[in-house]
């Protein structure tokens, strides 16, 4: 069985300048991966303010939808799961995944590091015609010793809902930008990520790499996500277990740099 999957940061759907609606476009955008399966962060659940402002229809279309973002963003074609992470007095936000499989079950684990930074790790089972896959949206917190803790969350909890060695997808935003909890990840989990093997298909991404090669020799890198508009830093992962990677690139240019501040990684998987 062939899967293509991709995770994104969508920055709350909103420019990181002046929070403007970017929902719209985005839905588009997240079309154009053309991904069976589709691993979100920062969605937005729900935000009043948002909504009243830019809810009402204008030019023949809302610049708000009304719907939850992730089942906008699923529409006709993909199901849909949400876990809700920060809550605040006029919405919420969190983790979600899109699927154009069944979704059978999904579970929120909290793994909240301190009151002020509300991170979750949705787990949800996707039902494919070749068996169950475990499928996990990560967005890790912003301190190193908390994203340890997180990561060490993580580990626990896929050992817990996917043992033997059933096939697993774990993708999102690590905020790991030192590349320091991949190995930990590796060794307990037997997972591997997308560009471990495979270098990026992006001259921008090669000409980064070629610029850093002293560090690949030291430890495996990977891919280079953020600031969408010239990335650099290595925040946005997608590790796997029983598949094989046949391809996996960042998807760089205008379109992406103008949506997010996070550029996207898409992936062709292979089940083993």
């Amino acid at each position: 069985m062939k899967i293509r999957v991709a995770t994104y940061n969508i920055h709350k759907g909103v420019s990181s300048i002046r929070s403007t609606p970017r929902v719209l476009a985005l839905k588009k955008a997240i079309g154009l991966f053309g991904a069976d399966v589709v691993f979100l962060q920062e969605v937005q659940g729900k935000h009043d303010r948002l909504s009243a402002q830019f809810g009402l229809e204008s030019r023949g279309h809302r610049h708000w939808p009304e719907q939850s973002q992730h089942t906008y963003f699923a529409g006709e074609s993909h199901h849909s799961a949400y876990g809700m992470n920060a809550v605040y007095d006029h919405g919420h936000h969190g983790n979600a995944l899109l699927s154009a499989h069944p979704i059978c079950t999904t579970h929120n684990h909290d793994v909240s590091d301190h009151a002020y930074e509300q991170r979750g790790i949705l787990h949800c089972v996707l039902e494919t015609p070749h068996g169950q896959v475990h499928c996990y949206v990560v967005h890790l917190g912003l301190f190193e010793s908390g994203r340890r803790r997180q990561t060490e969350a993580l580990i626990e909890a896929v050992k817990k809902s996917a043992p033997d060695g059933e096939p697993v997808i774990i993708a999102g935003d690590f905020n790991d930008w030192r590349n320091t909890l991949g190995d930990q990840l590796r060794d307990a989990l037997g997972v591997v990520e997308v560009f471990d093997e495979l270098s990026s298909k992006s001259r921008l991404g090669d000409l980064l790499r070629s610029l850093s090669r002293g560090e690949a020799k030291k430890k495996v890198a990977p891919a280079r996500t953020f600031p969408a508009a010239l990335p650099w830093f290595r925040l946005d992962r997608i590790y796997v277990r029983g598949f094989k990677v046949d391809l996996a690139e960042v998807l760089h240019g205008s379109l992406w740099a103008k949506l997010s501040d996070h550029a996207p990684i898409v992936a062709n998987l292979t089940l083993k």
